[in-house]
């Protein structure tokens, strides 16, 4: 580990990639800590009660205090409820009803399922660009090495190679912690919007079909 943070020393050649692939990392962290808590906890938190309260209320028919208690939550969930129950009150034909509530509901579904993967693709980009500069990196290690061994004098040589091995290492390494870890995170991050996105449809669906 010591010989890795010494790899951040100007004193050390191919310093340069190192603060590169760190501060792509902390970009990476940055936008995942963001959609985590945007996804697993402002999106999240709650929805289960929300569900179980909200539908019984409209079992019970009581539509204008199902659509107060909707407009009270921010879940994305509870947006589409919103809509739902909003167009079923405002509709006064019945025949109507039905695709009053779907087109409600797919409206507000089109903008709150982008805002639960927006970024998550940026993230990925950051991931993939700490390998690819990890990758640049051990080519400067290597092309370091070769002219080492091609122009150093004999004295030089040995330390010459030692670094230029150091360079090539270093910085695969750090593009690997720093690549992996925000892959993790967009996999977990895509599993959950999917399934919020999921929950969305069909929770939506129900309540059309139990209110029309």
């Amino acid at each position: 580990m010591s010989k890795l943070l010494q790899s951040f020393s100007p004193e050390s050649d191919g310093y340069q990639f190192m603060w590169i692939i760190l501060v792509v990392f902390i970009i990476g962290l940055g936008f995942s800590l963001e959609r985590m808590t945007y996804i697993m906890i402002k999106s999240s938190k709650g929805r289960a009660k929300f569900m179980a309260d909200f539908g019984k209320l409209v079992m019970q028919n009581q539509l204008e205090q199902a659509l107060q208690f909707a407009k009270s939550s921010k879940l994305p969930i509870a947006k589409v409820m919103d809509a739902i129950v909003a167009a079923k009150l405002n509709c006064k034909d019945a025949d109507k009803a039905r695709d009053l509530m779907t087109a409600a509901s797919d409206a507000v579904f089109l903008t709150e399922a982008p805002r639960l993967t927006r970024y998550i693709s940026i993230i990925s980009v950051m991931a993939s660009i700490s390998t690819l500069l990890g990758l640049m990196g051990t080519i400067y290690g290597l092309i370091y090495t070769f002219d080492a061994v091609a122009n150093k004098p004999a004295s030089e040589r040995a330390k010459a190679l030692a670094d230029g091995i150091a360079i090539a290492m270093g910085t695969t390494l750090l593009g690997l912690l720093s690549a992996v870890p925000l892959l993790v995170i967009v996999g977990l991050l895509n599993m959950n919007s999917e399934r919020l996105i999921q929950e969305m449809e069909e929770k939506g669906l129900k309540i059309i079909n139990s209110l029309a």
